[in-house]
């Protein structure tokens, strides 16, 4: 039996620019070579939540969306603007996807509070813990087991002046899950993998082996951004061999700072409009 090939994206941040269409295309390429069988992206596939971004991205991985081999999951660049995240899920937090040798159960670890830009941390509640423990009893038994959610769940470090500034004022906008570390624990034994984005600097973490199976945490950090992605083989329910890294066909371009002044800018001037009108 061959292995199947599982793709991990995050952080696209799709926003219109030539630039951006350009690294989503690379990307796109870069999966076709590697002949997966299946793509994740953990949110933020937009940068500003608008419609005509996710149609983008919908253009730019039509070939994977068409043919059913992509799953994807609201982050909170998703719920600003037109708040295109808040349909990803059809209103549900929870619910689990299975294809051919891989069970995936989806988290919304998105709340209200994201239609806000500058809002961007996570939500995860005690109900939500559940439900994914109670998704997790029916992975089958040859399947690779993961949980997908944009946020992380376990403490990362800082990645900019302004996440270091909001957390020395008690802000929560760069911390992590605050149920995280319950949601693992609960997981443990029952999945492999546990994949997310949000931060941008990609990490990995082995969790150890609670009961029978390792678990394993990733974040892919920004594709876009990186210019690559991780591939995971996996065959029989387990992971073959470690995960590789996929470079894209054309070289990173790292985003500026004013690719997220801008937004923020508007977002700041339509508040504005709105208190004064």
């Amino acid at each position: 039996m061959p292995s199947l090939k599982l793709a991990h994206l995050s952080d696209l941040h799709l926003d219109m620019s030539r630039e951006s269409d350009a690294s989503a295309a690379s990307l796109v390429k870069a999966l076709a070579t590697q002949d997966v069988d299946h793509v994740v992206v953990t949110g933020d596939l937009t940068h500003r939540g608008s419609n005509a971004e996710f149609q983008r991205f919908r253009e730019h991985f039509a070939p994977w969306m068409d043919t059913g081999r992509l799953t994807f999951i609201p982050g909170n660049h998703d719920r600003p603007g037109e708040d295109v995240g808040s349909r990803f899920m059809e209103g549900r937090k929870v619910h689990t996807v299975e294809k051919a040798g891989l069970f995936m159960v989806c988290v919304d670890s998105t709340g209200d509070h994201n239609r806000n830009y500058f809002s961007s941390h996570g939500e995860l509640t005690e109900q939500v813990v559940e439900q994914v423990e109670v998704a997790l009893s029916a992975a089958p038994r040859q399947s690779l087991v993961a949980v997908l959610l944009h946020h992380h769940v376990l403490p990362l470090p800082l990645e900019s002046f302004p996440e270091w500034i909001a957390t020395k004022v008690g802000l929560p906008h760069a911390s992590e899950l605050a149920l995280g570390k319950k949601l693992l624990e609960r997981v443990g034994g029952k999945c492999d993998l546990v994949l997310h984005g949000h931060r941008h600097i990609p990490h990995e973490m082995d969790l150890g082996t609670p009961g029978e199976r390792q678990l394993r945490m990733f974040n892919s950090g920004s594709s876009t951004d990186l210019g690559r992605f991780r591939v995971f083989s996996h065959m029989a329910g387990r992971l073959v061999d470690e995960p590789t890294w996929c470079h894209a066909s054309e070289p990173a371009k790292p985003r500026t700072a004013v690719h997220n002044v801008r937004p923020a800018l508007q977002y700041l001037v339509g508040q504005l409009g709105m208190a004064l009108f």
